[in-house]
């Protein structure tokens, strides 16, 4: 079957009749669903229009630097017994909600490509059955008592909710810089070289992170960087080999999509030639209308004052390889900034980012339950528990401040947290875990 929306255009230009292909129909929660449903019948044989709403919308997503979407339940049920009423069907999107680990989170975009709003690691979407599985809410049971009203068979009872692990407040331990361990999780047969800076996609990078590095002759005076169109999130640094630093990249600021395109680079006196850094965040890919064909990377020229910077290495980072290397990071990361310290005039101080580590340690005799990991007080990331990837974390933006993190992937005795922190770590180098989600960080901080 199709669902196409329930106007004549959209019908007009999903519906396939002619091949005899059922035609479904959705509309926002609230809609009067009868006239709908009568436009629904022409668009399928005669007799061979069962009147249904492929997607009736009980909440909504919400996409990062948004408050987090409430529907009303009580508007939820009236109308999904508006439909029920019509001897209509309905399937509930979602009855579940989800999450989207990994980096499998989705986008959208609005009238142009630039207006790009990534959707949160959460995809509870404000369901009956929550992200966690718990039914203990409003709209659960107001929908719920909806359907009871017209099924013709008794409902099985109420599920049970899920267990919580205690709070915990945990210590977080620094391991090494990402470019401490470039060289250890992107081989050298893995580094892409060309003239012109390419998409990820053309060096088998689909999904994460890709590292552009170039060179550029020592300035005068401060520069501008120029990258028109990066997909989708830009983190730029330099360095220079020859200062105290030993050539640890300095940060300079941030080019993102749909907003600034430009950056001032600070003059740096260098005997040799200045290293360029571009660490590029996909953050999902489009999902839905007309921009769905949608690459990722840096995607234009990458200019100094107007003129274009030729000759890139590209480096596919895999956030997976990390674990198996966390030692050998460990001890270089040491060896490094050892080498710094011992420098007289060390005082450079770089945003570089970042891998953390934690242990949570379940005892034997408890039973392991769920639980959330709160990152109030970090920047933006990536988070692994035992090496499974549970999505992005950036309390900064909001508004979510959890992660979770579902029984099945721990286990008893120790558990370990891997965060890739892209900017400055909570102060305090801690994590705490939680029993149950928050929405409210960023913008959207409010006394709870």
């Amino acid at each position: 079957y199709t669902t196409d929306g329930g106007t004549k255009d959209t019908l007009d230009k999903g519906a396939i009749p002619e091949e005899g292909v059922y035609a479904a129909v959705d509309f926002s929660t609230g809609d009067d669903p009868l006239p709908i449903f009568e436009l629904q019948k022409r668009y399928n044989a005669p007799g061979k229009s069962p009147r249904l709403s492929a997607e009736f919308y009980t909440g909504w997503l919400t996409h990062w630097g948004e408050p987090n979407v409430r529907t009303d339940a009580n508007l939820a049920a009236a109308s999904l017994e508006k439909i029920l009423s019509l001897n209509a069907s309905a399937v509930l999107y979602m009855a579940h909600g989800g999450t989207n680990f990994g980096f499998f989170n989705g986008a959208n975009t609005n009238q142009n490509e630039s207006d790009y709003k990534p959707d949160l690691t959460s995809y509870d979407y404000d369901a009956p059955i929550k992200e966690s599985g718990d039914v203990d809410n409003p709209k659960y049971r107001e929908l719920r008592n909806v359907i009871a009203k017209y099924s013709k068979s008794p409902l099985p009872p109420v599920p049970s909710g899920n267990g919580r692990a205690e709070y915990r407040m945990v210590k977080v331990n620094k391991i090494g810089s990402l470019f401490d361990a470039l060289d250890l999780m992107c081989l050298p047969t893995e580094v892409v070289e060309t003239k012109e800076p390419v998409p990820m996609e053309l060096v088998g990078q689909r999904f994460g992170f890709l590292l552009y590095e170039s060179e550029f002759s020592e300035k005068e005076s401060k520069c501008t960087l120029s990258i028109p169109k990066v997909h989708d999130r830009a983190q730029v640094f330099v360095s220079c080999s020859s200062k105290d630093d030993q050539g640890r990249p300095v940060y300079v600021g941030i080019i993102q999509r749909g907003s600034n395109c430009e950056l001032e680079i600070p003059n740096i006196k260098c005997s040799l030639k200045i290293r360029l850094f571009i660490l590029v965040e996909n953050m999902g890919h489009v999902n839905y209308g007309p921009y769905i064909y949608d690459r990722k990377g840096i995607l234009s020229s990458v200019a100094l004052d107007g003129n274009n910077i030729h000759g890139w290495k590209m480096y596919p980072i895999s956030l997976e390889k990390f674990s198996p290397l966390k030692e050998k990071v460990r001890l270089l990361a040491g060896f490094n900034a050892n080498k710094i310290a011992s420098r007289k005039h060390s005082k450079n101080v770089s945003e570089e980012p970042r891998f953390y580590e934690a242990h949570y340690c379940i005892d034997p005799n408890d039973q392991i339950k769920d639980v959330f990991i709160s990152f109030q007080g970090w920047n933006k990331g990536v988070a692994f528990v035992n090496n499974f990837n549970i999505g992005r974390f950036w309390p900064s933006l909001g508004p979510q401040c959890t992660l979770y993190v579902p029984a099945p992937i721990l286990r008893h005795g120790k558990n370990v947290v891997v965060i890739f922190e892209l900017h400055a770590p909570n102060p305090e180098l801690t994590i705490e875990f939680v029993q149950q989600p928050n929405f409210t960080c960023g913008h959207f901080q409010r006394q709870v």
